[in-house]
């Protein structure tokens, strides 16, 4: 059977035109499945004779929900999925509505020294269904849609861009989720093919970069993919995508005591950026366990933020979301072993 997770709506198409349904019924199929969240055809205005062709064809395979962990600002998910293996998402509860973020990898590879999930040994890259299904069942069991999605859980989204891509435009389908592309954001450690393949795509998203230092000297320790895409080739990309999409960069910064908190890394970073068409979005590290970082006081945030600002930086920080239940940017730990 076909999980109807693992369909695009061009691809639903193309399937009921393989088991000899008309193709133009994915207009009836495609709003339940995702703007009503059904579940099953149930209920469908379609012959009996047909509903039973698709019960026998598809299967509806959200993952399987082992845990969920409620704050005030977010709820954490962990789900397993078929081959045992398990992912967390994020319902992050902001001022002005909720985002969901999910992971698009089991395990990471990028080895980032700062984040929990950078220790993680990637196993393998999510399909389609499993990006989908983190978002079908936070929906179904919170009851609550998202007016955003954020690609920046466990992984790096660039090595899994197909289905990224795929994923993005079934969240952003009129008829289902129906989520602006606005409202849809990638993170990515600077894989620069990712970033010029992306902007090469029918799907002009927000993106955010993690930079975290000015230069390669300092990212480098911090940051193991900087020996492959050096910062003055991700930023070179980063103002390509902003050029051709007129879009505005994120330039994720995250404060680590004594490290790159600097008014010499405030200035460095501000002589950078230059003109980009970019800001700055600094983040309170939150650490995991065993970690050998902590988090810059608020004395050194604010000046690091007075300082690019006087740089004509422009410069925001973020609301840390989660921190209670390792929620938060950094701190997805599942997504390597069976449980």
């Amino acid at each position: 059977m076909t999980d109807i997770y693992s369909l695009t709506y061009d691809g639903l198409r193309e399937k009921l035109g393989s088991i000899g349904e008309k193709p133009s019924r994915a207009d009836i199929i495609f709003p339940a499945v995702y703007g009503e969240l059904a579940g099953s055809f149930d209920g469908l205005p379609l012959k009996e004779e047909t509903l039973d062709t698709l019960r026998s064809e598809f299967s509806f395979g959200a993952p399987e929900r082992l845990q969920t962990l409620t704050s005030e600002t977010a709820d954490k998910y962990l789900w397993r999925l078929s081959d045992g293996c398990t992912v967390e998402s994020v319902l992050m509860k902001h001022e002005f509505g909720y985002n969901i973020c999910v992971s698009t990898q089991v395990g990471c590879n990028m080895g980032c020294a700062f984040c929990v999930s950078g220790r993680l040994k990637r196993r393998r890259d999510l399909i389609l269904s499993e990006l989908v299904g983190q978002v079908v069942g936070t929906v179904l069991h919170s009851g609550i849609k998202p007016g955003g999605i954020s690609i920046m859980g466990i992984g790096e989204p660039m090595e899994n861009l197909d289905n990224v891509l795929d994923f993005i435009g079934i969240m952003a389908y009129p008829k289902g989720f129906d989520i602006g592309i606005r409202h849809i954001t990638i993170s990515t450690c600077g894989v620069v093919p990712g970033i010029y393949k992306l902007a090469q795509s029918e799907y002009p998203v927000n993106l955010a970069i993690s930079l975290h230092a000015p230069d390669d000297e300092l990212r480098g320790r911090l940051m193991p993919v900087t020996r492959r895409y050096p910062i003055s080739e991700v930023m070179y990309a980063a103002r390509d995508y902003s050029e051709r999409l007129n879009r505005r960069i994120t330039l994720e910064y995250v404060m680590l005591d004594g490290v790159n908190d600097s008014d010499e890394c405030a200035v460095k970073l501000a002589e950078l950026i230059g003109d980009m068409n970019a800001y700055v979005n600094l983040i309170r590290y939150n650490p995991g366990e065993n970690s050998e970082f902590a988090c810059s006081p608020h004395e050194r945030i604010m000046g690091f933020y007075d300082t690019l600002k006087k740089h004509g930086v422009g410069v925001t920080m973020r609301r840390s979301l989660g921190d209670t239940i390792n929620a938060a940017c950094g701190q997805l730990s599942a997504g390597s072993s069976d449980t």
